[in-house]
């Protein structure tokens, strides 16, 4: 008896609920279906299928083997498949979601490198900001800001978001430049803020510097949903904002954007790259995890305290806040 072909006739009954179906899904004929499963049934000494002309039911025993069954078989097939895969070029379709702002400024740019050594992989990119539901939504990963929760997936760490206050110098021309956190509170100065669209709070100004830790309760005059907009507002001098050092780097580099208060550290964000937890990955999926990893590594802005680079030209100078020195005898007081 051809045990792996009897066990897998046995358990497409009884998923089909039915020997014919079972037969049409198999492309076998019915007499080699129903003699697989009776040599099973002799095999282990006890009936498994009650059939009739009208109805198939499974008895006890045959409920308790198709559990352990159908879990054998699915791994069986997995790994037959991993063998085949990793003897493959890799190829087919990925499901990648990531954030809009790090797709923009440094995934996409880096990709036809990707393409270059994988042409048969094809990638379907979701850009956005909204989180997704990796498994229901059967996306194969996703590259996200923040702690992963969902103890389902598995998350590798791929570097830390370090954050900045900036303006453009149209703003701080016209604002002033502000020289500690809570001269953001005056209602002269504006501030751009982002939310998450699924509860629309948008994350709180905090600084640290020598273990004072403040967190800014200031007006905001706009706020966004989405980080590329939320960058574009920035470069257009609407507002002082806090964003990652790497999504603005070129702007402070060519002087469009101007770090304020060097002195206190903004909060920092880890990044991660997470996907369902599986036993047996496909070899397009782990190349281009492999690659992701890698393209991180070699950013230095994503590295726990990292600088941001000195701008090549200097800015023109911004005059004083209006606010700097009634919060400097504030803070003397």
């Amino acid at each position: 008896m051809d045990k792996y072909a009897a066990l897998q006739a046995f358990a497409r009954v009884v998923e089909c609920g039915s020997f014919t179906k079972a037969v049409a899904s198999l492309g076998a004929t019915n007499a080699a279906v129903t003699r697989s499963v009776q040599d099973l049934e002799a095999h282990l000494r006890t009936k498994l299928i009650h059939r009739t002309t009208r109805r198939l039911s499974v008895t006890p025993d045959g409920q308790r083997l198709y559990e352990h069954a159908a879990d054998w078989l699915n791994d069986w097939h997995a790994l037959e498949a991993s063998v085949v895969d990793a003897q493959a070029v890799p190829q087919g379709r990925l499901r990648v979601e990531v954030g809009a702002a790090v797709a923009r400024q440094f995934l996409i740019p880096a990709l036809p490198l990707f393409q270059a050594r994988y042409p048969e992989i094809e990638i379907n990119l979701g850009v956005g900001d909204v989180v997704v539901d990796v498994i229901a939504q059967k996306v194969d990963c996703v590259i996200r800001g923040g702690e992963v929760e969902d103890e389902s997936l598995v998350a590798r760490r791929l570097g830390v978001m370090n954050y900045i206050t900036c303006a453009s110098p149209e703003y701080l021309r016209a604002h002033g430049t502000p020289t500690h956190p809570s001269d953001l509170e005056d209602p002269r100065h504006r501030v751009l803020t982002l939310f998450m669209p699924s509860s629309r709070k948008p994350r709180p100004m905090t600084f640290e510097r020598a273990g004072e830790r403040l967190t800014v309760d200031c007006r905001s005059t706009l706020s966004l949903n989405e980080s590329n907009a939320y960058v574009a507002a920035g470069l257009a001098g609407l507002g002082v904002m806090s964003v990652g050092s790497l999504l603005v780097k070129d702007a402070l580099l060519d002087g469009r954007l101007v770090r304020l208060m060097p002195d206190w550290a903004c909060d920092h964000k880890p990044i991660y790259l997470a996907y369902a937890s599986r036993r047996h990955m496909s070899k397009r999926l782990r190349v281009f995890i492999d690659w992701v990893v890698q393209l991180f590594e070699q950013e230095p802005l994503l590295r726990p305290g990292a600088q941001v680079p000195e701008p090549a030209r200097t800015a023109a100078a911004p005059r004083r806040s209006p606010t700097s020195s009634t919060s400097a005898l504030r803070r003397a007081a």
